[in-house]
């Protein structure tokens, strides 16, 4: 239904939260504020009524009631009525013949409080006391005209009133409260609606003070520094990878032009020999950019428990070359990862350090920092200190790699990476005596063999 609409905003909704609870809290303390009164005011005036019947009852008894019965103010209406409920007696407010009431209390109980409403009249509050507990005794009524607070319904409008009223006030304070604490929100909100994927630089504004709405500022403005090195990386590796593919497919357009236009002078073999070739590292190039977007798009397979000394051993009995590969790897040394995905790494490290070897490649597995450390070093010349980060970056080759190994993709170090950071380990290159010496660290199973 539209009454029952919710509403669209916190702030109304906070406010009329508030507004609903303050009038739920203030009905139930005016509901319990009118009955109180009203109870006080009517036990007074029963209290009043029963002091001048308890005073007139006696001299009844003794049958020296004056005529007319003096009145008590408040109190002005006194009668004495018989059994035949004739008034005997009565004060010059009450009637002289109408008895106040033509309720008698009981033999057991003397004492009883009546309210009595006659027609077309104010109700009146009587207290009536039986003279003796002989059936034929007759009653003392004294009452007093009920009080307007009670005869009519001001007390519970004034209530109402106040209760308006203090809502009203508990509202507005409500909504003056929340709009001032959603404020930063409204102008985080509007400064992110500025931000657009080709200006990331904008920053949201980050209001003094370390609550929830200052975390917010500190985790929107993080969010969007990362969100822009992102973009910036991708920028960045649109261009590197755009600038890598845009020469290889220019040479091999250059070959296949000059094949059909010269024919006489081109060998045509040899041209489609060296097309291949082009084409082959072209494949080599796509097929790691697709495994490098996996890693860092895709969900993770699920782990595997891996013999990381048998992997290794594997691996390296797999690879014929002319320099032989020194394998250390006891076994029981136990990770948890994708085996398909470690194979890989492995097999970057040891094409590297066979197509730079000298004479031999060292391979070992041994525990280290609660960890694993797989270190394949070879004997070549090395990689100088300076260029040790920059041989993991996408593309890039030195010019040894590059006489060694004309077609590979440069994306090889930077693969193996980021498989040891999806597995929660490490790849960096330290220093050796001679040649380059790649460690691979993998945190072991819990429980593993300790270091």
């Amino acid at each position: 239904m539209p009454f029952l609409a919710r509403p669209c905003s916190v702030r109304a909704r906070c406010t009329l939260i508030a507004a609903l609870f303050t009038v739920s809290v203030l009905v139930v303390l005016g509901a319990t504020l009118d009955l109180a009164i009203r109870y006080r005011i009517q036990s007074g005036a029963f209290r009043l009524a029963e002091q001048v019947a308890s005073q007139w009852s006696p001299v009844a008894r003794d049958g020296m009631v004056p005529r007319p019965i003096p009145s008590n103010p408040p109190v002005d209406l006194i009668q004495v009525v018989d059994v035949h409920h004739r008034v005997v007696h009565a004060s010059r407010g009450a009637s002289a013949t109408v008895p106040l009431s033509r309720r008698r209390p009981p033999p057991y109980a003397r004492f009883q409080p009546y309210r009595e409403c006659p027609p077309n009249d104010r109700c009146v509050l009587l207290k009536a006391i039986r003279l003796t507990p002989a059936p034929d005794a007759s009653v003392v009524y004294a009452g007093i005209p009920e009080p307007d607070l009670l005869a009519t319904h001001e007390l519970e409008y004034a209530i109402a009133a106040g209760i308006a009223v203090v809502t009203g006030i508990a509202a507005w304070t409500a909504w003056m409260l929340v709009g001032r604490a959603l404020r930063p929100v409204e102008a985080i909100r509007a400064r992110i609606s500025q931000v657009t994927v080709s200006d990331l630089s904008l920053r949201v504004p980050a209001p003094r003070g370390n609550d929830e709405i200052g975390r917010l500022a500190t985790t929107a403005n993080q969010t969007l520094t990362q969100l822009e090195g992102a973009v910036e990386q991708l920028r960045q590796f649109a261009s590197t990878t755009s600038h890598e593919l845009r020469t290889p497919i220019a040479g091999l357009r250059t070959q296949l032009e000059e094949a059909l236009l010269y024919p006489d002078d081109v060998d045509a073999e040899a041209a489609l020999r060296n097309a291949l070739t082009t084409a082959g590292r072209l494949d080599a190039i796509v097929n790691d950019l697709l495994l490098l977007a996996r890693l860092r798009a895709a969900d993770p397979l699920p782990p595997e428990k891996i013999d990381l000394g048998e992997l290794v051993a594997a691996e390296a009995g797999a690879h014929s070359a002319a320099v032989p590969i020194n394998v250390h790897a006891p076994a029981g040394l136990e990770i948890r990862g994708s085996r398909m995905q470690l194979i890989r790494v492995l097999d970057n490290l040891l094409a590297n350090a066979l197509r730079h070897a000298e004479s031999a490649v060292e391979v070992s597995v041994e525990p280290a920092d609660d960890g694993v450390a797989v270190t394949v070093t070879d004997d070549g010349p090395g990689i100088p200190p300076a260029h040790r980060e920059r041989v993991f970056e996408r593309f890039v080759r030195l010019d040894d790699g590059r006489r060694r190994d004309p077609g590979g993709s440069g994306l090889g170090l930077a693969i193996s990476r980021d498989i040891a950071h999806t597995h929660h380990g490490t790849l960096t290159i330290e220093d050796s005596p001679r040649g380059a010496r790649f460690v691979l660290w993998l945190p072991l199973i819990r429980g593993g063999p300790a270091t």
